[in-house]
């Protein structure tokens, strides 16, 4: 006993410290911090919360838990974020509502809020993250046949710069006869920016899209296109948007708006189902809690798609939305030119294209080897069963078949191929382009 005490009196003096079982150890969490984590939570959900009679309930059972020692044995604090975020949604149905561990950005919060110099260098991070996101404009393209296209990621909170990007985009597709809003990866965002979008589908005259109710301020809010945007606008333009199970919170506020508002089409799938706007807050050192604060109510309906999603015009999956947009979008342009009395080449070559990658036609190998071969500036050869086609001193391709005698190349939809025949034999190609021109090559030895 003597020689322990004196290898104890050693060890201490020397500095060192003895292992125990009650040293804190971060990747862990103790009954204490879970005791306080349930009480921030409580507090804030009782201020917060959009439904108070719903903050009681979700309070009343994590409370109840913790009493009952059903977290006694959860050490891991991401597995107990989890855990927290499982039962309160249990209660509210609000995918919104979630408790994160996130000691990191935390830290980052509290440090910017310490001193100028972190201040800035905080706002600085968030702006570098915003612009390598291009402000949620992921894609702005004009699609074969004049359709534009705007893939948004994200609606991002109006500012100097997103706002000079909305508009750098929307006047890019300010002469598209057909447009195509891409949200099927879009989890939100802010409400301006959505104001200032729809603001170009609209005229001057303002139009009223959406009411929010504010529960800690008691406040009741309005939004309403703007009577000035820099640019084009398009009230005259067809609208289709995209949207996917993912399509979610802001991005749902968008397509719920042009619905009821009858001024887009939707098509793909049913939208998450997130309509209380809030946000985050800091709940300990080491966790946080998005908050929902409010709730929408569109000035139609005089409800929201809070559990429900928006449910599209057109149901298909999100993987062939796109494609079952630009066949409407220009079928619809296509019957209305044709009323009108005007050209439709332009709009027939597109749609033709579409359908013919869609729905490839299968042509036996005997029959594309038979196409092989030399013609004046261009060469037609067959290899890993497909045709491929090269012009001289240009890129090769493989051609698409349209139908047995007539193929598209997906790298420049602008042209396609013709094999032209005598007596059942191919006896020239003729190069076809969407401006209704065209020109022909003999085989060899013709």
């Amino acid at each position: 006993m003597k020689t322990l005490q004196v290898l104890l009196f050693i060890l201490l003096s020397c500095g060192m410290v003895i292992p125990s079982h009650a040293q804190y150890n971060p990747d862990e969490i103790e009954a204490n911090e879970k005791s306080q984590l349930i009480d921030s939570i409580t507090s804030i959900l009782d201020v917060s919360y959009v439904f108070p009679e719903v903050a009681l309930k979700m309070n009343k059972l994590l409370r109840n838990n913790l009493a009952s020692g059903a977290y006694n044995k959860i050490k891991d604090p991401q597995k107990f974020a989890e855990v927290l975020t499982k039962e309160v949604q249990s209660v509210s149905n609000d995918l919104h509502l979630r408790i994160q561990f996130d000691p990191e950005s935390i830290a980052r919060r509290r440090n910017a809020a310490l001193s100028s110099e972190d201040s800035i260098a905080f706002a600085k991070s968030r702006l570098q993250r915003n612009k390598a996101r291009n402000y949620g404009f992921q894609e702005v393209r004009i699609l074969d046949g004049n359709i534009g296209y705007l893939n948004l990621i994200g609606f991002s909170n109006v500012d100097e710069e997103a706002g000079a990007t909305a508009q750098s985009a929307m006047n890019f597709l300010g002469n598209a006869d057909a447009l195509i809003i891409d949200l099927r990866q879009n989890g939100g965002g802010s409400p301006s920016m959505i104001q200032l979008i729809t603001s170009y589908l609209y005229g001057p005259e303002p139009v009223h899209l959406n009411n929010f109710y504010n529960r800690p301020r008691d406040e009741h809010t309005q939004t309403w296109t703007l009577p000035y945007v820099p640019g084009k606008r398009r009230p005259d333009i067809d609208v289709y948007v995209l949207t996917s199970q993912s399509t979610f919170s802001a991005a749902e506020e968008f397509s719920y708006n042009l619905r009821n508002l009858e001024r887009a089409n939707l098509i793909g799938e049913t939208t998450g189902g997130g309509a209380h706007p809030g946000g985050t807050q800091i709940v300990t050192n080491r966790f946080t809690i998005w908050v929902p604060e409010g709730r929408a109510i569109n000035p139609i309906t005089k409800t929201n798609w809070e559990g429900v999603g928006v449910e599209p015009h057109m149901k298909v999956s999100a993987n062939e939305a796109l494609e079952v947009a630009q066949i409407t979008a220009l079928e619809t342009i296509l019957k209305r030119n044709k009323d009108k009395g005007e050209d439709t080449f332009g709009i027939e070559w597109a749609l033709e294209g579409l359908k013919a990658a869609k729905n490839q036609v299968a042509i036996e190998e005997a029959k594309l080897k038979s196409y092989a071969g030399n013609y004046g500036p261009r060469k037609l050869t067959f290899k890993n069963g497909k045709l491929h086609y090269q012009r001289e001193g240009d890129n090769e391709y493989v051609l698409i078949p349209m139908t047995e005698k007539r193929f598209l190349i997906e790298e420049i939809p602008y042209f396609r191929i013709e094999m032209l025949q005598e007596d059942g034999k191919v006896v020239a190609i003729q190069g076809n382009y969407s401006n209704g021109r065209s020109d022909k090559s003999l085989r060899n030895g013709q």
